[in-house]
């Protein structure tokens, strides 16, 4: 009696070694995913919770400030690779929660070259980042200075007044805020110095700086 061709071995395993081929591309490509999305929401994370000493960014101060007294002490660090002094112009100061306060910081290249440096940050005790908000900072942004060029960063910032009603946050009287600047790579000094750049460095453009909210994280 005429019927089906059984399926021979060898056809047999071709197929299954197909699906475990589409199987595998498909778990590749969610590896890969998950990878170039890891960073951004790993970000994200830290900017909502304060993760790690992470700050926030908010655009003005509240309306109202608090009876409470905070300290804020301010910390620099340079990499190696850097050739920069860098540090905080005051060591520390005291604030109200809710009060905007603006501190600032300086650098000096001290090499005989344009270099562009980017700075990370965060604040200690890591609990209190949740309520430490920037308005406006010079780590928005990378900062390029010319050879011997000494240039002013201000921050701009307040404790948000809701502290007040984090139990865990009860015993914090001081906070500080840590900035390390490292050294850009040698093509993101070319494309800041080429002309018509905005980051185009000069000796003649030393003075306080400024970032960009739309730059952050720094």
């Amino acid at each position: 009696m005429a019927g089906e061709m059984p399926r021979t071995p060898a056809k047999a395993g071709s197929r299954r070694r197909a699906a475990t081929a589409l199987i595998l591309a498909g778990v590749v490509c969610c590896m890969v995913g998950l990878a170039f999305g890891a960073v951004p929401l790993y970000q994200l994370f830290c900017q909502v919770t304060g993760f790690g000493g992470t700050t926030q960014v908010a655009e003005e101060a509240p309306a109202e400030i608090g009876e409470r007294v905070v300290t804020i002490r301010f910390n620099a660090d340079t990499a190696r690779d850097l050739p920069w002094h860098f540090k905080p112009e005051q060591r520390e100061m005291t604030v109200r929660v809710g009060e905007m306060a603006m501190a600032f910081y300086n650098a000096v290249n001290q090499s005989d070259r344009a270099l562009v440096g980017s700075s990370t940050f965060n604040v200690t005790p890591v609990k209190a980042g949740a309520y430490f908000n920037k308005i406006d900072c010079f780590c928005f942004e990378e900062q390029t200075l010319a050879p011997g060029e000494r240039a002013d960063f201000p921050v701009s910032f307040f404790v948000d007044p809701d502290i007040v009603e984090d139990r865990r946050l009860d015993d914090v009287t001081t906070i500080t805020l840590s900035y390390t600047f490292f050294a850009r790579g040698e093509g993101v000094t070319e494309a800041a110095l080429a002309p018509g750049a905005a980051g185009d460095a000069s000796p003649d453009a030393a003075g306080p700086r400024s970032g960009s909210e739309s730059s952050y994280g720094g």
